[in-house]
């Protein structure tokens, strides 16, 4: 009764007010005319979009960023996927280690992992190299595409794939054209969160970057020290913008639902 409750639609409302509320504010203050960070209330501007799309430092950034998230997930995926499937398909010595290992990265500050691997970049001579930067990423990202693989693989109907086998049907066959199929949410989810994290990453990159691969994220934490204005609201729309247009395709194209609750 208290589920479906006026008090309970209430308290969800606030919640979800209290969620939205700063990013909204955000994305008015991107419009302002002034110099100074203020909610526009006479006029709207894009005066400050003008000035991101101008700033060289900060479009170079995005690239790095975008680039940087697209590869990172990529792999994390191919790492994910049959990780996935070995853990929830088989069992062998040391598959609970194994699962610990490959979910630690979420146990550890960011800012450990920074200042650890600042230091071994440093002993093997590789500071500031993207190829290294995509490696950290990797090792952050990859719990979030196994754990949505898992998911997906769990409520999987393991007696589609023995009917195929029976049949005839190789194992490479099974998993191509019956097992990936239809874990293809879960794997698409995987790479979404993988990519929007790493895209958003800040406290260990901040360690780990060079003057050419400095990310949105670490620019962004460099020109806020240095002066604070309205085009650090512009910047923060636009990154808003793109993740809920990725949001919209992917729920587009495969159900949130499906892709976040991994077919349950």
């Amino acid at each position: 009764m208290l589920k479906n409750g006026p008090f309970a639609l209430a308290f969800n409302a606030f919640v979800v007010a209290f969620v939205l509320a700063p990013l909204v504010i955000v994305c008015l203050v991107a419009f302002t005319p002034e110099t100074t960070l203020s909610v526009p209330t006479t006029q709207f501007s894009l005066r400050w979009f003008h000035a991101v799309f101008e700033h060289a430092d900060f479009m170079q950034s995005f690239k790095n960023s975008l680039w940087l998230a697209f590869y990172s997930a990529t792999i994390a995926v191919c790492l994910g996927v049959p990780a996935g499937i070995a853990l929830t398909r088989y069992r062998f010595r040391g598959r609970d280690a194994l699962n610990a290992l490959f979910l630690s990265p979420l146990m550890i500050p960011h800012l450990v992992l920074g200042v650890a691997l600042l230091r071994f970049f440093a002993l093997i001579g590789s500071s500031g190299s993207f190829t290294w930067l995509v490696a950290s990423h990797v090792v952050v990202i990859t719990p979030y595409v196994m754990r949505l693989v898992i998911g997906a693989l769990t409520g999987l109907d393991e007696s589609v794939e023995h009917a195929a086998q029976s049949l005839g049907a190789s194992r490479a066959v099974v998993f191509f054209q019956i097992t990936l199929p239809l874990i293809i949410p879960g794997i698409s989810g995987g790479w979404l969160l993988a990519f929007i994290n790493s895209f958003d990453e800040l406290t260990m990159s901040v360690f780990i970057t060079a003057p050419a691969t400095i990310t949105l994220p670490v620019r962004m934490y460099m020109y806020a020290t240095e002066s604070i204005d309205p085009m650090m609201a512009a910047v923060s729309a636009l990154v808003i913008a793109l993740t809920a247009i990725t949001m919209l395709l992917l729920d587009r194209v495969y159900g949130l639902d499906r892709v976040l609750v991994g077919q349950h």
